[in-house]
């Protein structure tokens, strides 16, 4: 992956204007790192801090939904918006199987299962350091025509 420019208003690599610098995004601050592969699917690997659990040491599983969700809209933001268009998340459904402790490492794997003009399916798989499931989301992207930045508000 292109390394995101420090500048929030900077074109990427993709030709968008960021509004939140990556490194500043939700991700970058708990240390999630996201990786684009060149089969089209997009990994992820998130030390399980105390910045990301809930009181009992275990993951909290709004990050699960957060890591599912990420995954997707890196993977789908890479192609669309080389085609001019841009994409937000539509909806997101996250089931939790199996808590990932504190001192863990979390790994997800997202993977398009509908690539389509105006919507984009993904499943992400989110495993522990065992490769045992923790997580399963599937995330719906809605793509846009045009470009979306700080010159243009969100619909």
């Amino acid at each position: 992956m292109a390394e995101p420019s420090d500048a929030p208003d900077a074109p990427s690599s993709t030709g968008f204007s960021l509004v939140v610098p990556f490194e500043q995004a939700w991700s970058g601050t708990v240390g999630l790192e996201v990786v684009l592969q060149d089969d089209g699917s997009v990994t992820g690997h998130l030390p399980i801090t105390e910045a990301v659990c809930q009181p009992m040491g275990l993951v909290h599983g709004g990050i699960y939904a957060c890591i599912g969700e990420e995954l997707a809209s890196v993977g789908t933001g890479r192609q669309v918006t080389q085609d001019g268009r841009w994409c937000l998340g539509q909806s997101n459904l996250t089931h939790f199987l199996r808590p990932g402790r504190l001192g863990g490492t979390l790994h997800g794997v997202g993977r398009p299962l509908h690539t389509g003009r105006t919507s984009w399916i993904w499943d992400v798989e989110i495993r522990d350091q065992d490769d045992r499931l923790c997580a399963r989301s599937t995330v719906t992207m809605a793509v846009r025509d045009g470009t979306y930045g700080p010159q243009r508000p969100a619909p």
